[in-house]
Order: structure tokens, then sequence, then C-alpha cells
């Protein structure tokens, strides 16, 4: 897997970061994972721990790189500035960390817009970070890989649902034929071109959110969703109460910490939480209840959510009516995480492969989630 940070590399004498900078030794190797979507830039930096690993630095900035995209097919002037912005703050982060292993991906915008490879040129220049635009399919892979650990095994199926600026990726995940250890098969998988800022923009919320307004995502969500058949063989699973949700998105987390009545948002209280049906329909009435400002002012949902995160929940809403099971499982997680675990896997791989060459034998744990 290529570097994902470009700067110059120095001479040196001990082991060495992506940007080329020495490591002082024995300091534990970090992994960096960005993911940059068409709403919002995501850093996380990690060690690897026993059971996964250990985060040592985190960054986010909403930069609503897919404003105004659905109308023009372009990103705009503004939204770049802002994107690239976040992202030297990123890089510069990365850098001082002299991460081993770094990758960047961008999603959905960068995916479908006229100038999205100019953008992602423009990035390499300005910020020195390349972004790796990666497929709906894979997009889908590393979100479900990231969320391993808030699977339950004491059900028959799950289905991960990742709901983005962009687009919403749903993976349907068979956990009774999970092996001792690895991943469980994905039996289906679907990336619907539809994600919080798309659908925002598209019905927009007018000076009062109504309950008829509100139906309108939904249905135009449930459209989008129920011409995908491949997963049917899967239904009779969900429909006798034998399956999960996960819901990963910050649109998500948001209902959650809503749910939760938090004071201020708490990664620690709301990443693996259940919620019911009942909470989730709650959750989603009191949002309805409340005008765009007092949304605003909700201590887990913020002036840059306020104005999307009834799309999340219309989205949420849509896959609990097409795929009904009475729980969901709340993940502050996806595809950084997944990414992480792939970096610090690939890493473990080499290294056991180092060792049976030279020695003839010797296993190193594999890193699992978080």
């Amino acid at each position: 897997m290529g570097e994902a940070l470009r700067a110059p590399a120095p001479a040196s004498r001990g082991r060495e970061g992506s940007d080329g900078r020495e490591r002082p030794a024995g300091e534990p190797a970090c992994y960096a994972a960005l993911d940059l979507g068409t709403n919002n830039c995501r850093l996380l930096i990690a060690t690897p721990a026993p059971h996964g690993f250990r985060v040592v630095e985190a960054y986010s900035r909403i930069v609503r790189l897919g404003e105004g995209l659905t109308q023009s097919g372009r990103l705009s002037e503004a939204a770049m500035d802002r994107a690239v912005a976040a992202l030297k703050v990123a890089g510069e982060k990365v850098r001082r960390r002299r991460v081993a292993k770094f990758r960047a991906i961008a999603t959905q915008a960068c995916r479908i817009a006229d100038n999205g490879q100019a953008f992602v040129d423009r990035v390499a220049d300005e910020a020195g970070v390349r972004l790796q635009v990666i497929t709906p399919q894979e997009e889908a892979r590393l979100s479900v890989a990231g969320c391993l650990n808030l699977l339950d095994g004491n059900h028959e199926a799950a289905l991960v649902v990742d709901v983005g600026g962009g687009s919403t990726e749903l993976s349907w995940v068979d956990l009774k034929a999970a092996p001792p250890v690895g991943s469980p098969p994905v039996r289906a998988w679907m990336s619907a071109p539809i994600g919080v800022v798309t659908l925002a923009e598209r019905f927009p919320e007018g000076e009062v959110a109504t309950e008829g307004w509100f139906r309108q995502m939904v249905e135009h969500v449930k459209d989008e969703i129920a011409a995908f058949r491949r997963a049917d063989p899967m239904r009779p699973v969900f429909e006798a109460g034998r399956a999960h949700l996960v819901g990963t998105s910050g649109a998500i987390t948001s209902l959650a910490g809503l749910h939760l009545d938090l004071p201020r948002y708490d990664r620690n209280r709301v990443d693996g939480i259940w919620m019911t049906r009942r909470d989730c329909d709650a959750a989603a009435g009191r949002l309805l209840g409340l005008s765009a400002a007092e949304r605003a002012a909700q201590p887990c949902i913020g002036p840059d959510r306020a104005d999307l995160v009834l799309a999340g929940a219309a989205i949420l809403q849509a896959v609990q009516e097409l795929w009904p099971c009475d729980r969901v499982r709340v993940a502050d997680r996806g595809l950084r995480e997944g990414i992480l675990l792939s970096l610090m896997s690939d890493r473990s791989a080499r290294k056991r492969r180092r060792r049976r060459r030279g020695k003839g034998g010797g296993r190193a744990p594999a890193a699992d989630a978080a």
C-alpha cells in the first residue's frame, strides 16, 4: 500500500516514518488513516495494541466538500478551499507524529465530481497528502472492518449501515457463518447515491420541519434501497428477529447523543450503545419538534449538523422500515478504523513472513477491531 504523505525525506540513521524523518528507537510505530467524505474530513492516528489499537490523536472538521455538487456536478471553489485547509492541518499532524504508514481516502464527492481528479491533484500539491479515491465496494468493506467488534454473535445476521454525506453503504453480514478468527462473510452490499448532504439539498427544509417533509425523505430513500434485491435471501432472518443493525455516521451518533440527553458529546458513552426501534423513532420525533436554531443548540448536534441530522434520521428510518429489526447498535467508528486495522494487519503479516524466512516459525498476534 502506497504512502499517502508527500514530504522531503532527509537522511536518517533510525527507523523512519512516512515523512522520512527518524523515529526514536523504542517508540511504538504510529499509523494514520484519513477519510475525506462529502461532509467531513477525519483523521485518526494510533499505535497497535493487543486487542486493536490505542488512539494517539484524532482530528475532525466539517468541510462540506460536496456542497452544491448534485446541482452543478462539480466541487465548488469554496468547498475545495475548506477541504484543502483541513487537509493541511491533518497532513502536518501526520508529519509531526512520524507515522509508519498513512492511508488517505476520498469517497463519493470525489468519485462523481467532474473536477474530482483535479481536486485530488491540488491536494497533493498544496497539502502534501495523496488521496486515494476508493470504490463504493471498498468503502463498504472498510466500514464493516471498522465495526467488527460491534457485531453481536448472538444474532444470525447484521446489516451495517454507513451513512455518509453523499452516499450510504449497506452491508449484509452473515454472523452464523463467522469463522473462529477473522471477519464474517458479507453476503450482499450496495451503495445508494444518497447521503445526508445530497438528501438535505434535494428536500430543502423550509421554515418548519414537518412530518410530511420528513416522510418524503424516508420514501425517497426507500425507493432507492428497495430496488436492490441481492440481499433478499437474508430477509427471513430479519423478519424472524434474529438480526440487528449497526449504524455508523455522524447523524446516527448525534441521534444517540440526543437519546442519552448528554450535556456534551461523549464517544465513550455513545460508541457501542444499543437503541431500540422505538428509541430511534422517539429521537427523530424530538428533532422534528425543534427549530433549526434549537437543533443547533443541542450539544450533540451543533450548528454544523443542524440542517443534516434529520436527513440522517430519515435514512436510518428508511432502512429500518425495509429491513425490520428491533435493535440498532450505534458505532462511532467506521472507515478510519477499518483502514488502521488493515494497515496494522499488513505490517504484522509482513513481520510474520520475515520471521518464518529467518527463523522458520513464529507468529504475531493479528489486530482486531478496536
